[in-house]
C-alpha cells in the first residue's frame, strides 16, 4: 500500500513566482536576459570579501561557527542602527532584527501582522515576491492608486485605510517600476497613515543605488514609531549572502524574533560576521558610488536603445536609480504571450501582470538593465522593438 500525503489548504494554493520561472528559461547562455533582478556580478567586492572571511577564521572561528542569538551578530545590528540613525532619528539596536535575506522578513511580517481575511494595502503595481510572501497568510489586498511618483496620497481615503494591518511599499527605485516617491507624498503618506492608525512597512533594498547620489528621507525617520523598516546587503554587497534586516517597534520585532526562531534559529553567525567586518570600518560608503556608476551607464545605455528601437506607442520610465525600467504597451497586447514570441529568439522579460495584486494590466512589462552588456541590450532590444511592431500592426485599427 503506498503512502498517502495529503497537503494542507495553504500549500495547495502556493504558486511558484513568475520571474524564478522565467529564469529557467535564462540559463540557457544564448538567451539575453532583462528578466532577472539580480544585482551585476562586477559589482561584488570579492577580494574584501576573502580578506573578510580570512580576519574572521583566524580571530574568531569558533563564534562564526557556532550557533548565535536569533536577533543577530551585536556588532552588526549596532552597525545596521547607526546607519539608520539620520535625518534627525536615532534608531537602538534592539531595534534590528538580522534575516537571512529580506525575504525572510516579509514572511515573518506575514506572520505576525496577517490573519485569513486581514486588509493588507499595496501599491500598484507591487513587488512581487512581498505579494508572495503575504498571500501565503490569506490577507484580502487592496490596491492604492499610483503613479509615476509612488502612492497618490491626495486619492487615499479614510476608508481605504480603516481596518488595514499594514500598508506595504517601496519608496525608492521601486520594484518593478524603479520609481521613487516624491517628498511631499512621503510626508503625506506618512501622515495620513498616522491619522488612521495603520503602520507602513518601507521596504528599501535600492535606496542606495540612487545614480546622483541624491538621497530623501526615509519614511522611518519621519515616524520611528509608525514604520516598520526592511533594509538588505544583496543590492550593495553580493545576494548570495542572503542577509537582510527588519527595524520595528519592540513589541512587534519581539514577536518576530519568536517567528524566526521556529523557522531558522538565527542567520547564519559566519554569514554575518563577514558582512560586518566588510563594513565596520566605513568600506560601504567607498563602494557604494562604484554600482552607482555602472547602473546608471547600463540605465542610460538601455533607455538610448529603447529610444531607438522601440515604436512610438510604447512608454517607458527613466529611473534615477535602482535596477529595472518600466514599459507599457499599447492597450490589447499582452505582454505574457509576447515573453513566448521573445523567448524564440532567445530574448527574456518579466511580464507585468504578476506586479499587481489586483486587476492586473497585461500590457505591461519589466526590464533589467544591470547585468546585461551593452551590445546584449542593444541586439535584445532590437528584437522586442521588432516583436512589438509586428504587435500594434496586429491591433484592430479601433484599439
Amino acid at each position: 500500500m503506498s503512502t498517502q500525503y495529503t497537503l494542507s489548504r495553504r500549500a495547495r494554493g502556493l504558486t511558484s513566482s513568475a520571474i524564478r520561472e522565467i529564469l529557467k528559461v535564462t540559463e540557457r547562455p544564448e538567451v539575453i536576459s532583462f528578466a532577472g533582478g539580480l544585482p551585476s556580478p562586477a559589482t561584488f567586492p570579492v577580494e574584501r570579501m576573502r580578506e573578510a572571511t580570512d580576519r574572521v577564521l583566524r580571530e574568531a572561528p569558533q563564534a562564526a561557527l557556532q550557533y548565535g542569538p536569533t536577533e543577530g551578530l551585536t556588532p552588526l545590528r549596532e552597525w545596521i542602527a547607526a546607519r539608520l540613525s539620520r535625518d534627525g532619528v536615532s534608531i537602538p539596536a534592539s531595534r534590528v532584527l538580522v534575516t537571512t535575506g529580506s525575504q525572510q522578513g516579509l514572511d515573518l511580517l506575514g506572520k505576525v501582522l496577517i490573519d485569513e481575511g486581514s486588509k493588507v494595502l499595496v501599491e500598484t503595481p507591487s513587488y512581487l515576491g512581498a505579494l508572495q510572501a503575504f498571500s501565503l497568510f490569506e490577507p484580502q489586498f487592496a490596491s492604492l492608486p499610483s503613479d509615476e511618483h509612488g502612492i497618490v496620497t491626495d486619492a487615499l481615503t479614510p476608508e481605504q485605510l480603516a481596518g488595514a494591518r499594514f500598508l506595504y511599499c517601496l519608496p525608492n527605485f521601486q520594484n518593478p517600476t524603479g520609481r521613487r516617491m516624491s517628498l511631499e507624498r512621503r510626508k503625506a503618506l506618512v501622515a495620513l497613515a498616522a491619522q488612521a492608525g495603520v503602520p507602513l512597512v518601507e521596504d528599501d533594498p535600492y535606496g542606495e543605488l540612487s545614480y546622483g547620489g541624491e538621497a530623501l528621507p526615509s519614511l522611518l525617520s519621519m515616524n520611528p514609531d509608525g514604520v516598520i523598516y526592511m533594509g538588505s546587503f544583496s543590492k550593495v554587497l553580493a545576494p548570495g549572502l542572503r542577509l537582510g534586516y527588519v527595524v520595528a517597534p519592540e513589541e512587534v520585532l519581539g514577536k518576530m524574533v519568536q517567528a524566526k526562531q521556529a523557522a531558522d534559529l538565527h542567520t547564519p553567525s559566519f554569514s554575518q560576521r563577514i558582512v560586518y567586518e566588510t563594513v565596520q570600518d566605513g568600506f560601504i560608503d567607498r563602494h557604494i558610488p562604484t554600482i552607482r556608476t555602472l547602473y546608471g551607464q547600463q540605465c542610460e545605455h538601455m533607455l538610448a536603445a529603447l529610444e531607438r528601437e522601440f515604436p512610438a506607442q510604447v512608454k517607458w520610465n527613466r529611473p534615477e536609480g535602482g535596477m529595472f525600467i518600466w514599459v507599457e504597451l499599447p492597450e490589447g497586447i499582452d505582454s505574457g504571450a509576447l515573453l513566448a514570441k521573445a523567448v524564440e529568439r532567445n530574448v527574456a522579460f518579466v511580464p507585468g501582470a504578476p506586479f499587481y495584486a489586483t486587476e492586473p494590466r497585461k500590457n505591461t512589462l519589466r526590464l533589467s538593465f544591470v547585468t546585461v552588456p551593452g551590445e546584449k541590450i542593444d541586439a535584445g532590444v532590437k528584437i522586442l522593438g521588432e516583436l512589438l511592431k509586428a504587435e500594434i500592426a496586429a491591433l484592430p485599427a479601433s484599439a
